[in-house]
């Protein structure tokens, strides 16, 4: 029961980020990892055996607790994709801002 659940939640959640893609509301960059997530969870839901056998390789007891890790990695990796472009869109913003004031202060000279 479990596994069907998952199945459908991952699928749920691919073609909830396929959806936000076809609709403009998340741009293709930022849905790559959103897409692997689901993927992930798709797999591991699919080959729950295998998920046994990849932690024993890492030498992990509790297999499940090893789809924490994972998870864990990917929530890293979108909060530093999302520092990168907060801290784009900041320099953005503070580069428009002097262009503006400079045109401003150039419109009352004239």
């Amino acid at each position: 029961m479990i596994q069907i659940f998952s199945i459908l939640a991952s699928v749920s959640l691919l073609f909830l980020v396929l959806y936000l893609i076809y609709k403009h509301k998340l741009k293709e960059q930022y849905a790559f990892l959103w897409m692997v997530l689901a993927v992930g969870i798709l797999l591991s839901a699919i080959f729950s055996g295998a998920l046994g056998e990849i932690a024993s390789f890492f030498g992990v007891y509790y297999a499940p607790s090893l789809l924490f890790v994972f998870a864990f990695l990917i929530v890293l990796l979108v909060l530093i994709q999302m520092s990168v472009v907060i801290s784009k869109l900041k320099d953005n913003m503070k580069k428009l801002t002097q262009e503006m004031a400079l045109l401003k202060k150039k419109m009352e000279n004239e």
